[in-house]
């Protein structure tokens, strides 16, 4: 099974662990336990799933049309951009960074977690 490293938006890592092929990066990360956000539930209906592939893009199914004209709607859209709901895990270990737009969503769709990282002085980062 693929090894998938995953970074917070500050470049901390956040999450790492095996996971099995064919599962989206957005489902990888949930699973792992990282703060990758999506608005639409993963259903290529928004960008706020968007992250930075750092590591095995290559190895990632070929982006389609309806993907691109949603990473065009992303903020700070860059070459080795996916869609966590779009992007499937191959068999080679992968190395992400989530983007802030997708972490902020994460937070939006947890409320909880997003009083208690408040309450510890952990939300919102520290720029």
């Amino acid at each position: 099974m693929p090894k998938l490293t995953i970074y917070n938006p500050r470049g901390e890592k956040e999450a790492e662990g095996e996971v099995p092929e064919g599962l989206s990066l957005l489902e990888a990360s949930l699973k792992l336990g990282a703060h990758h956000g999506s608005a639409c539930g993963g259903v290529l209906a928004c960008s706020t799933c968007h992250c930075w592939v750092k590591k095995g893009f290559e190895s990632l199914n070929d982006m389609e049309d309806g993907e691109s004209d949603y990473l065009d709607r992303a903020y700070d859209v860059k070459p080795y951009s996916r869609l966590g709901c779009q992007a499937r895990v191959a068999g080679k270990d992968l190395v992400y960074q989530i983007t802030e737009e997708s972490e902020n969503t994460w937070y939006d769709e947890h409320p909880k977690e997003r009083k208690e990282a408040e309450a510890a002085g952990k939300w919102p980062p520290k720029k």
